[in-house]
């Protein structure tokens, strides 16, 4: 059975905005990442312990369940050179909260790639402490009873699929999440001068995959970033893949992140909006995505809980 959520705060930053495009959707729980709260903005494991009790009043008010934790660990932004009390920090507050609210799944990364000035790959990448660090934070959860779901995004783990496999075997009974649209705009590093190709990616994470974000885009060789698209209408082959995880029996979350709204990367003539343009556009682009991803779902024949 597939069950569909959405990493939220791609709707809008506001919890109650996010309540509400899912409950729009007809889905019974978010992906949380960032809320914003009475004023208080943050990563759900961030956000100060008297605001996360009401996060956690106004959810039960809404009977909206919590499918899992967007978390800052080991992220894009982060270095593999910062010293690891900040990730164990990230842990510690991580932990009771998912547990208080149900959530079973937390995504994860192996930290940012280390680059030089000119944003060239450095030949030194402390694969080593980066294993070091991913075995104690997916030990730290699985004891606490959840789930660890590394991406293949821009972190050591998913510059390849290469380095899939080997974060994979160094890491032995860690998930993986797979996001359908970030090969689109990251590099191979087995292919140099190429972007990944979303299938291979795909076939090189999926036996260790637990959760899938879907996102889509293309590749624009001239402003040197991703254009993103609605599912079905990019480079992510989401289709396909789509057809393989219903062909395959796939038992899990299917989670949108569509970075199509003007927030993300660039909003080019979307600039000229209005801020309340911006979030309706953001909010109705968000419910769009998630019509169409379930509309291509049960095309392929897939029974959705």
């Amino acid at each position: 059975m597939i069950k569909l959520t959405g990493i939220a705060d791609e709707a809008g930053a506001s919890l109650d905005v996010q309540i509400q495009a899912h409950q729009e959707l007809g889905w019974d729980s978010i992906e949380s990442r960032v809320v914003e709260f009475e004023g208080v903005k943050g990563n759900l494991h961030e956000i100060p312990d008297a605001v996360f009790d009401k996060v956690v009043a106004r959810l039960a008010e809404k009977n909206m369940k919590v499918s899992g934790f967007g978390s800052l660990i080991g992220n894009w932004a982060k270095k593999i050179t910062d010293d690891f009390s900040i990730t164990e920090a990230e842990i510690g507050r991580a932990i009771p909260r998912m547990q208080r609210l149900g959530a079973k799944l937390i995504r994860v990364m192996s930290y940012a790639v280390c680059k030089d000035e000119s944003g060239k790959d450095l030949e030194e990448q402390f694969a080593p402490e980066r294993i070091k660090r991913m075995n104690e934070v997916n030990k730290r959860f699985a004891d606490a009873g959840l789930t660890v779901v590394h991406e293949n995004c821009m972190n050591w783990g998913g510059m390849s699929p290469t380095y899939v496999k080997r974060m994979a075997e160094a890491v032995p009974g860690m998930k993986w999440v797979f996001d359908t649209g970030n090969p689109v705009f990251i590099d191979d590093r087995d292919k140099p001068g190429s972007k990944q190709d979303s299938w291979e990616m795909y076939q090189a994470v999926k036996p260790f995959m637990a959760h899938v974000h879907v996102k889509d885009g293309i590749w624009d060789k001239t402003k040197n970033d991703a254009v993103y698209t609605f599912p079905g209408e990019g480079e992510g082959q989401t289709e396909r893949i789509m057809k393989d995880l219903v062909e395959t029996g796939y038992n899990g979350y299917i989670s949108i992140e569509p970075h199509v709204a003007v927030v993300f990367h660039g909003a080019g003539a979307a600039d000229t909006l209005s801020p309340e343009q911006k979030a309706k556009e953001q909010y109705d682009s968000y419910i769009k995505y998630g019509r169409m991803l379930e509309a291509m779902l049960k095309k392929l024949g897939a029974k959705l809980g």
